[in-house]
C-alpha cells in the first residue's frame, strides 16, 4: 500500500512547475529537520531515563550514613551523607515530584524507556518516510530543470 501512495504521490509531483516542486521541496526538508530533531530529543530523553534507573540501581546498592556528593547542577556537587535509600523523590514534570519505592521509581524509568522507545520507533519509520518523498520531490526537480535548459 505505501509503494502505491508513493506512485501517486510521484505522479502528482510530476504535474507542479518548477517553482512549486521548489516550494514543496523546501517545505519537506523543513519537515525532516523538525522530524530528526524529535528523534534526536527522544533519544537524548530515553538515555537519561536510563542513566536514571542505573543510579537507582547504585543506590539501592549503598548503606545509610554513607558519605557521598550531591550533584546542585551539572557541574557543582556539595558533600552530604545518605540518610534514606529506600524512598527517592521523582520528578514526574513540571516542578512536581513524587515519593516512591526505589523499585517503583526504577519501574517509572522503565516504562518511560519503553514509551520514548516505542515513539522513536515510530517517529524514525516517519522520518525514513519523509526522506524518500524529498527524494522523490528532489530527483523530478531535477528532470524538470534539465528538461528547462537547453543542451
Amino acid at each position: 500500500m505505501a509503494a502505491a501512495s508513493r506512485s501517486g504521490v510521484a505522479e502528482e509531483i510530476t504535474k507542479l512547475s518548477v517553482e512549486q516542486l521548489q516550494a514543496v521541496k523546501e517545505q519537506v526538508d523543513a519537515e525532516l529537520s523538525v522530524l530528526q530533531d524529535s528523534v534526536t530529543n527522544i533519544r537524548t530523553a530515553a538515555n537519561r531515563f536510563e542513566m536514571a534507573a542505573n543510579a537507582l540501581h547504585n543506590l539501592s546498592l549503598q548503606k545509610p550514613g554513607q558519605q557521598m556528593l550531591v550533584p546542585l547542577t551539572a557541574s557543582l556537587y556539595v558533600p552530604g551523607v545518605l540518610d534514606n535509600v529506600e524512598n527517592v523523590l521523582v520528578d514526574v514534570g513540571t516542578g512536581y515530584y513524587i515519593e516512591k519505592s526505589v523499585p517503583d521509581g526504577k519501574d517509572y524509568c522503565d516504562r518511560k524507556i519503553n514509551f520514548l522507545k516505542a515513539n522513536h520507533d515510530k517517529l524514525v519509520e516517519v522520518a525514513n518516510d519523509k526522506r524518500d518523498t524529498a527524494e522523490q520531490v528532489s530527483l523530478v526537480l531535477q528532470a524538470k530543470i534539465r528538461s528547462l535548459t537547453p543542451s
